[in-house]
């Protein structure tokens, strides 16, 4: 994804109303189970986001280039292995890819009960670093009754190229 585009307070607040608190996600839960253009069990990264807010009322013009950013951050993210499990409370899962890897964190938040809100920052790569071309995610889970048990909010980094 272009980090100079969606790397702005004003898109965070606006993409992250849909997440948090917990009754915003509870709504765009809602929202999606209710569509006829996802199935809410299978989403992956990048498709309930127009379906949650129209992206003609994104900030800056946003919107209109998602589609082709969200595609080039996945392509990039496909290649890249993981080794990373899922989440503390389900450590045998670990995704082959970091593209499987951020596909399942949003489907585990949307389709947990409760679901788990998210909090979306988006970030550039340094232009020094040894993969400054390309794009990374960072994922934190917070939990409040120990590790074990189902998290409480996912912290969502997308690391854009430089």
């Amino acid at each position: 994804m272009s980090g100079r585009v969606y790397n702005n307070q004003q898109f965070k607040d606006h993409i992250n109303a849909n997440y948090y608190p917990l009754q915003n996600m509870i709504k765009s839960v809602a929202i999606l189970k209710s569509s006829e253009l996802i199935d809410i069990e299978t989403l992956e990264y990048g498709q309930y986001q127009p379906i949650l807010s129209p992206r003609d009322k994104w900030p800056s013009g946003s919107g209109k280039l998602w589609q082709r950013e969200m595609g080039k951050a996945r392509l990039d993210l496909a290649t890249q292995p993981n080794s990373a499990a899922l989440s503390k409370d389900q450590p045998g899962v670990v995704p082959l890819t970091k593209c499987a890897l951020l596909d399942a964190s949003v489907r585990k938040c949307f389709n947990s009960e409760p679901p788990i809100p998210m909090q979306i920052d988006v970030k550039e790569q340094d232009k020094y670093a040894p993969n400054a071309d390309r794009h990374d995610i960072l994922l934190t889970w917070e939990h409040k009754n120990g590790d074990d048990q189902p998290p409480t909010l996912l912290l969502l980094t997308m690391v854009c190229p430089a």
